[in-house]
């Protein structure tokens, strides 16, 4: 399948009081302001992260807060023919725009990038191949992975389910269920580890594993966010 290069991709960031990072991630992304369209979409912040990024890029205000009604929110204010969502602790490789187009040109309609942590953690290293693993074995994929999706089947889908929690997983087998495969890209996202940090690397692996289990047999989503607050 020929997609040219020219299709316009959209990065759509879903915000919410992140001041004291916000400026990483405004940094990373000036490489890519001339070439694609960049849109914040706020949850509500109180600290001033508004502020902070209404100074260099445009900023939107989700009439709902949370990551799936500010994605969707963002996706449809958006022009662009593949959507790209990054989290605001998730900063892209200089080469992932083509990355991007290689792997839409390859005829998949869903791609994510390969992840590595901002970590000297072997505990993280293992948790990031494991995360790439988990794409080519399961087409699985996570938000922090940087997932990009055409327009045209993001919508097909249905979109992000606008839940508390889990998104992105349920995006993934929303894919899976309709027979299409993840591109994976060669290049790779780095991410924070900060929430892994916070309450311990190996607890917060364990709880995340234990609430997919949770999610894939049907438990109560609010039940599942309020285990993951």
């Amino acid at each position: 399948m020929n997609i040219k290069q020219d299709k316009k991709i959209s990065i759509i960031i879903p915000v919410y009081n992140e001041a004291l990072i916000i400026h990483k991630i405004m940094d990373n992304l000036e490489q890519f302001k001339s070439r694609c369209e960049i849109i914040f979409i706020d949850g509500g912040s109180s600290d001033g992260t508004n502020r902070i990024i209404a100074e260099k890029y445009r900023l939107e205000f989700s009439p709902k807060k949370g990551r799936a009604h500010q994605m969707n929110y963002g996706a449809s204010l958006s022009k662009g023919d593949i959507l790209l969502f990054l989290h605001a602790d998730s900063f892209l490789p200089s080469d992932a725009l083509a990355q991007i187009h290689n792997i839409i040109c390859q005829g998949y309609k869903a791609g994510c990038f390969k992840i590595r942590f901002n970590s000297r953690s072997t505990l993280m290293k293992i948790c990031g191949f494991m995360s790439n693993l988990r794409v080519r074995l399961r087409n699985i994929a996570f938000g922090d992975q940087g997932i990009f999706i055409s327009r045209d089947y993001f919508y097909k889908l249905g979109g992000f389910v606008e839940i508390p929690l889990m998104e992105d997983y349920q995006l993934s087998m929303d894919i899976k269920a309709d027979g299409e495969k993840i591109g994976l890209a060669n290049a790779k996202i780095e991410t924070s580890e900060r929430r892994f940090v916070e309450n311990g690397r190996l607890k917060t692996m364990a709880r995340m594993q234990r609430l997919q289990y949770m999610y894939r047999r049907g438990k109560d989503i609010e039940v599942i966010a309020s285990l993951y607050k």
